[in-house]
């Protein structure tokens, strides 16, 4: 069991391929625009791509005829949509509101590319479920979702269909309401995915000074005698802007420091201080105990058998269905050398790497 991935781990190597897939799909489909690549011809308002998490967080519950903020809020299980800034601007969805409304009473309806955004979601979840079935076999694809929904079937909490976008320090700002229905829901395999890693990480960081996405990705990667900079993208999977944002919050905690390297490279160096030691030592303590208060609470044998069938999606097959469209945006980028031991879920568009 020592040398085997934690189970948040295998999660996320998993949410984040099916994630990555899924985009790349959606892009080829999807009339955008990009840093890189203007609007297509004659579409001159074409919205900006952005990731899975804006549908399933958020455009998945916006009917054409509008709903309040306060009630996309209750549908999609989402703390905080009243900041709507980002898919405003993005042209996905136009927000009116009354004067002398609070701003969760507004309404929000999705613009003509948001309506077209809507449709390719829609009929993308059962073309990439296929292509796995294809890729990993039909049987291990039916055992991982009959896994994940037997945990889900014993969560006493009412979650949303992706992790939600995380801010400064990456902490889940997640806030379960207790189940308000025992009838089972039909979801999609990221959905599965994502809800049992998001109750796994709650649980994490309850007892956590780091949140997991922190501790996995970053604390994870670096010691005591120092890390380029440079390479930290590279050995954790996230983006280098992620990063930057992670090493700001660990130098201001006293977790790292970053200096010149002592070998005299003009390369910024990172390194953990004793806290940041702790915090790495106690992320691998946190992990186990948190499985084996799963394997106490929810049955030793569906834990097993959650892990068994994650097990059976090796890193390499998923890295296969990764590959991006020749005129992607991600076939111009550095492909990965490995997946982000968890999402990394910015308010940039949702990107599961913080790209």
């Amino acid at each position: 069991m020592a040398d085997r991935a934690p189970l948040s781990t295998l999660l996320s190597q998993a949410l984040v391929a099916f994630t990555i897939e899924i985009d790349n799909e959606f892009e080829l489909r999807m009339p955008h625009r990009t840093t890189t690549q203007g609007p297509p011809p004659g579409q001159p308002h074409a919205p900006w791509l952005t990731s899975l998490v804006m549908w399933s967080n958020f455009l998945r519950v916006v009917p054409e005829d509008g709903v309040t903020v306060a009630e996309m809020e209750r549908l999609a299980r989402v703390p905080n949509l009243a900041k709507l800034d980002g898919m405003v601007r993005w042209r996905y969805v136009k927000v009116e509101r009354k004067p002398g409304t609070r701003p969760r009473d507004a309404i929000v309806r999705p613009t003509a590319a948001g309506r077209k955004a809507q449709e390719i979601w829609r009929s993308l979840f059962g073309v990439m479920e296929e292509r796995w079935e294809t890729r990993f076999g039909q049987d291990e694809i039916a055992s991982l979702r009959h896994s994940l929904q037997a945990l889900i079937d014993q969560f006493d909490v009412d979650l949303p269909e992706y992790l939600p976008v995380v801010g400064y320090g990456f902490i889940q700002p997640a806030k379960p309401k207790p189940r308000s229905s025992s009838e089972r829901q039909d979801l999609n395999l990221v959905a599965l995915l994502s809800m049992v890693l998001l109750v796994f990480t709650l649980e994490f960081e309850q007892d956590s000074d780091l949140s997991l996405a922190m501790a996995a990705n970053v604390v994870r990667v670096l010691n005591e005698e120092g890390v380029r900079v440079q390479d930290v993208p590279r050995l954790s999977g996230v983006s280098k802007e992620a990063i930057a944002m992670a090493l700001s919050f660990l130098k201001a905690r006293n977790y790292a420091v970053v200096g010149p390297d002592p070998n005299g490279s003009r390369a910024k160096v990172v390194t953990l201080t004793l806290k940041g030691q702790m915090a790495q030592a106690a992320y691998g303590q946190r992990l186990k105990l948190v499985e084996e208060n799963w394997q106490e609470r929810f049955g030793r044998e569906t834990i097993h058998n959650l892990r068994e069938s994650l097990e059976q999606l090796p890193v390499g097959k998923l890295f296969q269905g990764m590959q991006p469209h020749p005129a992607g945006w991600r076939a111009s980028v550095r492909k990965p050398e490995t997946l982000p031991h968890y999402p990394m879920v910015l308010h940039r568009g949702g990107y599961p790497d913080g790209s």
